[in-house]
């Protein structure tokens, strides 16, 4: 990963794509870490990926800062990591949302929160900016207002929907934000937005005509074969290759080809505790040894 701050993921609107992954957990931050994308956002999207439900709603502080953690520790200090602001953490006050946010940085380890809404979060934004937190903004198909948008649906398809969050887009920009999601609208309206904001816009549903992309992690490797929205290209049948793993594990344990001689113990020896995981051991498999 390239190791950008706040401010240098905003200096390359312009200057190539920028490549953001969501990520949930030590194990798989340990990989991304090893590749070229730009930034992990702790998306609340762990709601639905990791927590199995059907929105974002139920999704909380104590959540996200505990993901966020994970994720620090697999990617390591210098990765740039976004942590989302799960719903009603910064809509009742900006003073609870400048509180809520400073744990996400404190506690979680962000480098910087992302928020949805436009003109009616913009001096949120712009107090949490002053308090030196870096923000993410969020318009367009914003999941935690599905109930008001009457489900999960493409936005700005009139012209008077785009209007509103072209409107919402330049009052995140004019509020300090450093980038913005543009999720689910119209490519024509992405390209507006692009064209008129001076951050680096991220989209997701919203066409190439984006300054960057972002997609859930779990979604690009195709772990969930029912999941199957326009906008996602997945890059990967995990699904199949970890239920053909599993079958196989399952049918090797009752023929007894597993465990061989090769995976058992015979005098001292060092051994690493099945129950601490592979994703317990991120940090101690680094110091190698025999297990």
């Amino acid at each position: 990963m390239r190791n950008l701050t706040a401010q240098s993921f905003k200096s390359k609107k312009g200057q190539g794509k920028l490549v953001v992954l969501t990520c949930y957990d030590a194990t798989f931050a340990s990989l991304i870490s090893k590749t070229s994308i730009d930034a992990i956002l702790v998306g609340d999207s762990l709601g639905n990926v990791i927590q199995g439900r059907s929105d974002t709603l139920e999704v909380t502080l104590d959540d996200v800062i505990y993901h966020t953690r994970c994720v620090r520790r697999g990617a390591g200090q210098d990765a740039h990591i976004i942590a989302d602001m799960p719903f009603m953490t910064f809509q009742v006050s900006t003073q609870e949302a400048m509180r809520n946010a400073g744990m996400l940085l404190s506690v979680g380890r962000a480098n910087a929160v992302k928020l949805e809404g436009g003109v009616r979060v913009a001096e949120t934004i712009s107090r949490l900016v002053q308090a030196g937190i870096p923000v993410m903004g969020h318009v367009g198909l914003t999941p935690q207002s599905f109930n008001e948008m009457g489900g999960f649906k493409i936005q700005g398809r009139d012209a008077g929907a785009a209007a509103a969050i072209l409107e919402d887009a330049v009052a995140v920009a004019e509020a300090g934000a450093y980038s913005i999601v543009l999720e689910g609208i119209p490519a024509s309206l992405a390209a507006r937005i692009t064209e008129t904001v001076g951050i680096p816009t991220i989209g997701i549903g919203a066409s190439a005509n984006c300054d960057g992309q972002v997609l859930v992690l779990y979604d690009m490797l195709g772990m969930n074969p029912d999941f199957n929205p326009r906008f996602l290209k997945k890059y990967a049948d995990l699904a199949s290759v970890i239920r053909g793993a599993v079958d196989t594990f399952g049918d090797e344990v009752r023929g007894g080809a597993f465990p061989g001689p090769q995976h058992s113990f015979s005098g001292e020896g060092l051994y690493s505790s099945a129950t601490a995981g592979s994703s317990g051991a991120v940090d101690a498999r680094k110091g190698g040894g025999e297990s």
